[in-house]
């Protein structure tokens, strides 16, 4: 198994450029949240009304994405795991707010954060690392964190 520090190094290689650093930082909370909402959106087969937790696919595929980031770290775990909580808690909030259908909002925002991301990568000269390796759809969120941990002189 590949290391953490050789997954974000790797993945850093085609995210030097600032601008590209700066989308980066918008776009990929959105296109985590957008995942998240559209999976919310999708019917469960199960009623859930009730449940003291939440129970759809979106806390499925969360859970899973959990297990791989623990697996890297237990520190950087614990931070993502807080971060995806909020992501939950997000999306049952515009879901609650929003006057259109949640999977109509996060379709949206999904589009717009995307193509972000490709014109930063224009602007970096270097595709984007999913193209290499589909894992680094999920190191994007713990590049992130790991940045967040160094800024704060934190050990991940």
């Amino acid at each position: 198994m590949t290391t953490l520090t050789e997954l974000l190094d790797e993945y850093g290689e085609s995210h030097r450029n600032a601008v590209n650093k700066v989308i980066h930082w918008v776009c990929v909370p959105a296109i985590v949240w957008t995942v998240v909402a559209l999976l919310w959106a999708i019917p469960f087969p199960l009623d859930t009304r009730g449940w003291p937790v939440p129970f759809n696919w979106a806390v499925i595929a969360l859970v899973l994405a959990q297990v791989y980031y623990f697996r890297l770290s237990i520190p950087l775990g614990n931070a993502l795991l807080a971060w995806n909580l909020l992501m939950i808690a997000l999306t049952m909030w515009v879901e609650a707010i929003s006057p259109w259908p949640l999977w109509t909002v996060a379709l949206t925002v999904f589009v717009a954060a995307w193509i972000g991301q490709f014109i930063g990568h224009h602007i970096e000269g270097k595709k984007p690392s999913f193209f290499k390796d589909l894992q680094f759809l999920l190191i994007g969120p713990a590049w992130l964190m790991a940045f967040v941990f160094r800024a704060l002189g934190l050990k991940y």
